[in-house]
């Protein structure tokens, strides 16, 4: 029976199987099996629900970035003007752009004017950042044209002393699509006097929201030629504003974009304004992973204290077994069957239970919310409006290798001591 017996034969995985259903009077430990099986399946959850909602927070806060920000933008190095004054802008801006146009992999580019201003409106006050931007080009950013939420007509931006705004601004200001706000200026009128401060009403025809705190509480977008008056650049722009094919590979693009745009160009892509944020991600991420993955190791932990349990309670039995010709390798495969098929149970279980979690994440969040009157999730603080989760195959199968893995390594040491030990001892008492 000893030399002819093949690993894991079926007899390996019955005597298992009847020791972890056995009652505790017949020398089983059944209350420890669902304690190893209850902790493996919370720490799986725990870990999947985890690795979810972090590539998801990852996956919509650079979509909010790139879908309603410039994947690079190029503007030119300041030079000093006839009057003494530092000139950044750009004068052949239709020139540059169509050149930029040209470069492989570009899908647009458009010519913007910014500034910084201050909004009023019934009495309200708010810090906004004006885009001048044409009414085309407003239609091809994704995250305005097709925002979370939307109210107004964006048809009609472009038309006279008309201005979108993101739904922080409008409702700091406490306006709506249809009304009126005034933008004002300290750079505005020139006079005998001096510069005074410039104030124009402008309608509200478009209300949106992006999904990203900072782009909805300050966002105004202005048509280019109107801006342009306003913000005395009349026949220039401040910067051009990219969209590439794959902002992901932004770097390689970044010398025939320099070279189209002529030897004042400066390059400013996604990756440069948000460099660190995502630095800081990648390193919240795998402290949260470790952490997580001590939490299983914790719960595997508990496979060896019922091992344990179960190896002294079946002494007599492994004695019974090795003296009928049971090998070390037979009895250490049995017992590592009975740890491996608890973890085998709880993984599956927590897969399970993480995946619907991470699925239905916005009712369960609403749920919390409900019960504690609010503020869970405060979009000033990750600068995006909801929670969001994104389940990625990746992620569940290292949660899985992991519970597998330290499952069946914790499980060696009780096996092997059940299969070392000596049968003449374990019978001596019996």
């Amino acid at each position: 029976m000893a030399g002819s017996t093949p690993p894991f034969a079926p007899f390996e995985f019955m005597i298992a199987w009847r020791y972890l259903r056995a009652r505790r009077a017949e020398g089983g430990v059944s209350v420890m099996t669902w304690i190893s099986l209850i902790g493996i399946t919370l720490a799986v959850m725990a870990l999947i629900a985890t690795l979810a909602v972090r590539s998801g927070f990852r996956a919509e806060f650079v979509d909010t970035i790139l879908g309603a920000n410039a994947h690079v933008t190029i503007y030119n190095s300041a030079q000093v003007d006839e009057r003494g004054r530092v000139d950044r802008t750009i004068r052949d801006y239709e020139d540059m752009a169509e050149r930029v146009r040209a470069v492989p992999g570009v899908e647009r580019v458009a010519p913007l004017v910014k500034g910084q201003v201050m909004a009023n409106a019934g009495g309200r006050n708010a810090g906004i950042e004006v885009f001048g931007i044409s009414a085309a080009d407003l239609k091809t950013i994704p995250r305005i044209v097709e925002p979370q939420a939307a109210f107004g007509d964006i048809e009609r931006f472009g038309g006279d002393n008309a201005v979108a705004i993101g739904s922080g601004v409008a409702r700091e200001l406490g306006v709506a699509a249809g009304d009126r706000i005034k933008i004002i200026s300290p750079n505005g009128v020139k006079t005998a006097f001096g510069t005074s401060p410039r104030v124009k009403a402008y309608e509200v025809v478009y209300v949106f929201t992006a999904g990203r705190y900072d782009i909805d509480r300050t966002r105004v977008y202005m048509p280019f030629a109107e801006a342009q008056a306003f913000f005395n650049r009349e026949g220039v722009a401040d910067e051009l504003e990219v969209m590439v094919a794959d902002p992901e590979r932004i770097e390689e693009m970044s010398v025939p974009l320099l070279k189209a745009a002529g030897e004042r160009a400066l390059l400013w892509s996604w990756r440069d304004a948000s460099g660190s944020f995502l630095r800081a991600l990648d390193i919240e991420d795998n402290v949260m992973f470790v952490i997580l993955s001590i939490l299983v190791l914790i719960a595997a932990m508990n496979i060896t204290s019922g091992l344990i349990m179960l190896v002294k309670n079946k002494g007599r039995d492994i004695g019974i077994l090795r003296t009928m010709g049971l090998t070390e390798g037979s009895v250490l495969r049995v017992f590592f069957i009975c740890g491996a098929f608890t973890g085998i149970i709880g993984t599956a279980m927590g897969v399970l239970l993480g995946c619907l979690f991470a699925i239905y994440i916005d009712p369960i969040f609403a749920v919390i919310n409900a019960l504690s009157g609010g503020n869970v999730w405060d979009p000033a603080v990750r600068g995006i409006s909801f929670l969001p989760a994104k389940l990625q195959l990746g992620d569940v199968m290292s949660a899985v290798l992991l519970s597998l893995g330290l499952s069946f390594i914790v499980t060696i040491f009780p096996a092997r001591r059940a299969a070392r030990m000596n049968p003449v001892e374990a019978l001596r008492y019996e």
